[in-house]
């Protein structure tokens, strides 16, 4: 079997070491056929920083390393060597503008030293344009630009404490790329590619540099970077195989729990869905199916902005939003719902017109999400009530519902009462909501119906619970509402078990009141 690339992201290393690479070299041969300034969005760890050191090998004429893919065997590839000028801003440190400065020019620096030219000690992006004109001049061939997570510098410092620093580096960047815009820097550029995870506004390529091609949401390009259903299939058949012998599950029952897992990203109109790299690459290589991806790098910032905003948290499933989300995003009115998107909390699942439906894209990120937000409303508590909460979810499925709920029970007893002066039905709903969604239960918050909109839905593959809150009235009330508006309806004659709750919350106690359940 191949090797796999874990956490690897030079396209050299993978090829001179035998590791699976799965060839997007069409979809880069159509990009640089048809253009020249282009700009890709997409959540970290998501194939970026690949995609960037393959067109560099590709630029460079590094024919050797692409034996055998589709660029090589089936285009018309000239193989010829330009200047590249690659910025890795991962490696670019930025905790101040002035340290952001300085190592740029470090490394525009470096780059003039490996290819021979001097530059002088002048303003950063002076030093830029020169690298570029002295490249052209000692090559005679056009140059080409690599820009890896612009916006890494930016994002780092998103929140209330810092974010002076997220827009003083802003500015930095918006002098620096806007040599990019250049009349006579333009014209002696053969490519430019940068990748990041949001388009800022008020950074020079996306507010002047007007020939840039955001290809993000484009059709075309869909799956240019992540795995398709059918990639996974072709390029790591064995590693399904031998995942499966590990789990003792079928090859048809590894990929559906694959993808149940770690599929469902979807960036464009079209519906092409794609997998996490690193989830997947990980999942194959542990042989084990846990949240990878998410335990990579904790969204803290996004956390504090859905509470700051007092963000509906159960209405983020099957959101509705026009395509406006989708523009350049202002620091100065951040939407939490679209830093969602951008940084793959949330994906689209539908489009009508301009209208788009957003929901989470897998159980990973769904039941992680759901965990970080819920022991962000008890952050002291949170290794006392973790165990109660991982249990929730496996004592519905087993219809042990006094079990379910003296854990439930338990979990709000441990929730620090000055954490929220307004405890509401809408916060019992909340909490209830992100405790489902952290214990792995398929919950779902405001159904609509023809007759109301139903609380919330717990489904399993055999059996739905239909839940009705209330607060300060009575577990029988809810329990009426559910009959009354016939909120089961929708689930008669599905085969599945269905259960209906009312649950009466008192805000004396700060706890469930009561429940009542019935079968129908």
């Amino acid at each position: 079997m191949k090797k796999l690339p874990v956490g690897i992201y030079s396209f050299e290393f993978i090829r001179r070491h035998d590791h699976v690479y799965v060839d997007k070299t069409r979809q880069l041969y159509q990009m640089i056929n048809d253009g020249v300034f282009y700009f890709l969005s997409r959540p970290r760890r998501f194939g970026k920083t690949l995609m960037v050191t393959t067109l560099w090998a590709l630029f460079e004429g590094r024919k050797d390393l692409f034996e055998g893919l589709w660029i090589a065997e089936h285009s018309d590839w000239a193989w010829e060597k330009h200047p590249v000028i690659l910025l890795d801003f991962n490696g670019i440190p930025g905790s101040t503008p002035e340290e952001l400065r300085a190592c740029l020019a470090s490394r525009l620096e470096q780059i003039a030293q490996n290819e021979g030219v001097s530059l002088k000690p002048e303003a950063v992006e002076r030093q830029f344009q020169s690298l570029i004109m002295a490249l052209y001049q000692k090559t005679a061939r056009p140059v080409v630009i690599l820009i890896d997570e612009y916006d890494k510098r930016i994002i780092d410092h998103l929140g209330q404490a810092s974010m002076y620093i997220a827009k003083a580096n802003r500015a930095v960047l918006k002098q620096f790329f806007g040599v990019l815009k250049d009349a006579s820097v333009a014209s002696v550029l053969r490519f430019v590619f940068l990748t990041g995870v949001s388009k800022f506004s008020k950074v020079s390529i996306f507010s002047e540099l007007n020939n840039l091609y955001d290809i993000s949401m484009s059709e075309d390009y869909a799956a240019i970077v992540g795995y398709t259903q059918a990639e996974l299939e072709s390029y790591f058949g064995e590693h399904l195989e031998r995942l499966g012998q590990k789990l003792g599950l079928s090859l048809a029952e590894v990929k559906r729990e694959l993808a149940h897992y770690y599929n469902g990203y979807r960036f464009t109109e079209g519906e092409v869905k794609v997998y996490n790299p690193f989830s997947i690459l990980s999942a194959l290589q542990g042989r084990i199916l846990r949240n990878y991806w998410f335990e990579s790098g904790t969204p803290t910032f996004l956390v504090n902005l859905l509470h700051e905003q007092q963000v509906d948290l159960p209405a983020l499933e099957n959101l509705t939003l026009d395509a406006s989300i989708f523009t350049v995003y202002d620091l100065e009115h951040l939407k939490p719902e679209a830093l969602m998107f951008q940084t793959g909390y949330l994906t689209i699942t539908d489009v009508s017109g301009e209208f788009y439906t957003l929901n989470y894209p897998n159980y990973e990120v769904k039941s992680s999400f759901g965990k970080f937000l819920l022991y962000s409303f008890a952050e002291r508590q949170q290794q006392k009530i973790s165990s109660p909460v991982l249990r929730l979810a496996k004592y519905l499925q087993e219809d042990n519902l006094p079990a379910f709920f003296e854990s439930l029970t338990a979990i709000f007893a441990a929730i620090p009462y000055d954490i929220q002066t307004k405890r509401d039905e809408a916060y019992y709903h909340t909490l209830f909501y992100l405790m489902i969604m952290a214990s792995g239960g398929q919950a779902q918050s405001g159904l609509l119906t023809c007759q109301g909109r139903i609380d919330l839905v717990v489904l399993f593959n055999d059996k739905v619970y239909v839940i009705e809150f209330k607060c300060n009235q009575s577990a029988a009330v809810a329990l009426q509402q559910i009959k009354d508006k016939k909120y089961a309806d929708r689930y008669r004659g599905s085969g599945l078990q269905i259960t209906l709750i009312g649950i009466n919350f008192s805000r004396d106690t700060r706890n469930v009141a009561e429940w009542q359940a019935e079968q129908v």
